[in-house]
């Protein structure tokens, strides 16, 4: 079976062809709008699947934001451009023709990331920290979605850090402080206006502001692991995301953990997959779900 695959970002729509071995036939990637209008959302994603569904089985879509019984909503609408209640599951029936499923972007990334993990591994976290901060979480050999798809937003767990504003409405939540849009947001200075990845490449670079940047986030994601291992007692924590998986980010969070009591250490990896994460996940999800 040929799964037509889709991963939509807070700042990129990824779509692929993915066979039943596994194997990318075609992949096409599109900026994510920020108009703040369905139709710009539906019309970006009816171009960037157009050439593809015609030779799909099914359709398989991870999402930032909130999946509730195939419904979109943002925690943060600044991360889609403020869409609300968007009936993402039947829009992609619509534009495809096809059956099947919608799932949490960072829920779909836990679940291909824990595929490759040693078999003794039962409990596992995956945290993307990308344009915002997600998460999803493994218990059991069980993927949490929750009953209303909010299982696993460890972005909005609040931080150390309490004098940033999120775009959720509360204060000190960790997407506020270590995202790609939360380092962008606290440039100033010479700073000011730069990207994400920039900053980073001017923190290796020995910039003080930009190393205070990184570091702050690389913290405050190592103060959140702490966290959910002693509330989930998980055995591996994954991460991936833009900001994630930059250069060296992975080992300053490391760095950050072993300050903490030696009960709270946890085995911590880059994502496998990199930045495809999400479109395995979902496709693995939705062949669970038919089978």
């Amino acid at each position: 079976m040929i799964t037509l695959a889709v991963d939509i970002g807070g700042t990129k729509i990824s779509a692929a062809l993915i066979s039943d071995d596994g194997l990318f036939l075609l992949k096409k990637q599109i900026s994510t709008p920020h108009e703040r209008c369905p139709d710009e959302m539906t019309g970006a994603l009816r171009l960037l699947v157009s050439e593809m569904k015609g030779t799909a089985e099914r359709f398989a879509v991870a999402s930032t934001g909130i999946i509730n019984n195939g419904v979109l909503t943002a925690l943060n609408p600044d991360n889609l451009g403020g869409l609300k209640e968007y009936p993402l599951k039947n829009i992609m029936e619509d534009i495809t023709g096809l059956n099947g499923s919608v799932i949490n972007d960072a829920q779909a990334a836990a679940w291909a990331e824990y595929t490759v993990l040693p078999k003794e591994i039962c409990d596992m976290v995956f945290i993307t920290v990308s344009t915002g901060v997600g998460g999803g979480i493994v218990v059991n050999r069980k993927l949490l979605t929750g009953v209303s798809g909010l299982a696993g937003h460890v972005g909005h767990i609040l931080s150390g850090v309490t004098d940033t504003e999120c775009g959720c409405g509360r204060r000190g939540c960790v997407e506020a402080v270590s995202s790609g849009r939360a380092i962008m947001g606290a440039a100033k200075n010479k700073l000011a206006g730069y990207s994400t990845k920039y900053i980073f490449e001017l923190a290796r670079q020995g910039y003080k502001e930009a190393e205070f940047l990184t570091e702050r986030s690389a913290s405050t994601i190592a103060e959140l692991i702490v966290s959910l291992k002693l509330l989930l007692d998980c055995q591996v924590v994954v991460v991936g995301g833009s900001v994630g998986l930059a250069d060296g980010y992975v080992q300053k969070v490391s760095k950050h953990l072993s300050i903490y009591s030696e009960i709270c250490n946890v085995m911590l990896f880059p994502a496998y997959f990199r930045s495809d994460s999400g479109l395995i996940g979902a496709t693995l999800w939705d062949r669970d779900c038919i089978t």
